[in-house]
């Protein structure tokens, strides 16, 4: 008797929602607690609509202390105001600066700092924080974690229902690429400044590239808002002067160079038809006249005379 075939169903034959299962062509909603971003087009696009509580984001940037209290700074507003307990931050590239962390609504007491003197004391700080009673949420910058190392602090986060954000360099995602699953984030992001038209300093905002998540890849970069829209206005206006002020002085250079040419060239004719060529110079001891002394052909010093007296 042959054996049963198993009966198979499309996915889009499955009731759209089953405890325990989620559609891969759609956001997972089983993430149990989540944190709003504060950025309303970033949560449209995360699981649960938020920062997950109890697992690891990864944050990816260019550089060290660009974009990270731009892009968590609301969350952890929120979380400090609901809850208490501790922000602690792992080796961080730059000391917070505690006025600007009040003006947006986290104090400075909140905040603590640590310092690690190598890579593995940055991950067993990390994960003592995160099994720490008193600790809200970690922000942890560990350019050099292993796989191995990011689980463990996955495990920690998980078991303790703890905030966590791990930054690491761009290298690292060119290094997931490479290996598969690399990576034991839940979410995974790569965050960069959106400059200013004009100038490329000045970064009002940031370009989020959603690498990883629970649900269909996102081809597309979202652009967030990096401050109140009427003061992102006021700084591409600026940007814009800059800019128009800085083309008008090579302009004016550029012209001032040309009448220096031009005067230089109608100074240099002029002497041509004034001043008479410079004879070349003769032999040494020769001057001009052909004979010795500079005097011309046929004339005799009073020397000469006295001489040929002398002899008569």
């Amino acid at each position: 008797m042959p054996a049963p075939r198993p009966f198979l169903r499309l996915a889009s034959h499955l009731p759209a929602s089953i405890a325990g299962v989620w559609h891969a062509d759609a956001l997972g909603a089983g993430t149990p607690r989540v944190l709003p971003t504060g950025y309303a087009a970033l949560d449209a696009e995360l699981p649960g609509g938020g920062w997950p509580v109890g697992a690891l984001s990864e944050v990816l940037q260019p550089l060290a202390g660009l974009h990270e209290w731009q892009l968590v700074l609301p969350a952890l507003v929120q979380a400090t105001v609901k809850q208490s307990g501790a922000i602690v931050l792992v080796a961080p590239p730059c000391e917070p600066f505690g006025p600007a962390l009040q003006s947006q609504g986290l104090r400075a007491e909140r905040v603590c700092v640590v310092r690690a003197d190598s890579p593995m004391a940055g991950l067993w700080a990390a994960e003592q924080a995160l099994r720490c009673q008193g600790v809200l949420a970690v922000m942890a910058w560990l350019p050099q974690a292993q796989p191995a190392a990011l689980r463990r602090l996955q495990l920690a986060a998980a078991q303790q229902q703890q905030l966590l954000w791990v930054f690491r360099s761009v290298a690292a995602s060119l290094q997931a690429q490479q290996v598969p699953h690399a990576s034991p984030a839940p979410l995974r992001l790569q965050v960069q400044g959106l400059a200013l038209p004009g100038d490329a300093a000045a970064a009002p905002g940031m370009q989020v590239q959603i690498l990883k998540r629970r649900g269909p890849p996102l081809a597309q970069a979202l652009h967030l808002q990096g401050c109140h829209p009427q003061l992102a206005q006021v700084l591409v206006a600026q940007a814009e002067r800059r800019r128009a002020a800085q083309e008008a002085a090579r302009a004016l250079l550029a012209g001032r160079q040309a009448a220096s040419v031009r005067v230089a060239g109608a100074l240099a004719g002029a002497l041509a038809r004034h001043v008479p060529p410079v004879q070349p110079p003769g032999q040494p001891g020769e001057q001009p006249g052909g004979r010795p002394g500079g005097r011309p052909e046929g004339s005799r010093h009073a020397l000469d005379r006295s001489a040929i007296a002398l002899v008569r």
